[in-house]
């Protein structure tokens, strides 16, 4: 198992978010067997299911490495999805956790379809867009800016 942990500052916002279950993690992933690393984005949804082979139940993604031809599988484990909180500010915390399976998480790119809530009006705040590593807006209810800054990851065992 493998978590991916997100660092940022928040700015008067709090529970910041993957949303829904078309939300995309985008990775880059390592074959555990040979090494090789895609070079392309390759993106994770909850909502995507692929059987296993051999029937031993399913998997977010299934693929077979382009170099040594092997079968590997990753899985987000939807239980260990959590939001990062206006008290984790500038601290790494776990945000989901994948079951890998000969396939490695490298990197991470974070992308739109995240939402946070105003930490003091409760304002929702849709469709945030973290490709930049920085996001502001205005929070009308309490005439403040809000804003997300510096974003950072890394991934730890689990």
């Amino acid at each position: 198992r493998i978590g991916l942990q997100l660092r940022a500052t928040l700015e008067n916002i709090t529970g910041l978010r993957a949303a829904g279950e078309d939300f995309r993690w985008y990775l880059k992933l390592k074959c555990g067997n040979c090494g090789e690393v895609s070079e392309k984005w390759q993106y994770l949804r909850l909502m995507d299911s692929v059987p296993l082979k051999g029937g031993r139940g399913s998997a977010t993604m299934v693929q077979k490495c382009k170099l040594c031809s092997r079968e590997n599988s990753i899985d987000i484990l939807s239980q260990t999805i959590k939001p990062y909180n206006a008290e984790d500010s500038e601290k790494f915390k776990t945000i989901v956790e994948f079951e890998c399976r000969g396939l490695e998480p490298v990197d991470f790119q974070p992308q739109a379809g995240f939402v946070a809530e105003g930490a003091e009006s409760g304002t929702p705040f849709n469709d945030i867009n973290l490709l930049e590593k920085d996001w502001n807006d205005y929070d009308e209810k309490t005439k403040e800016s809000v804003g997300i800054y510096e974003v950072t990851h890394k991934f730890v065992k689990c």
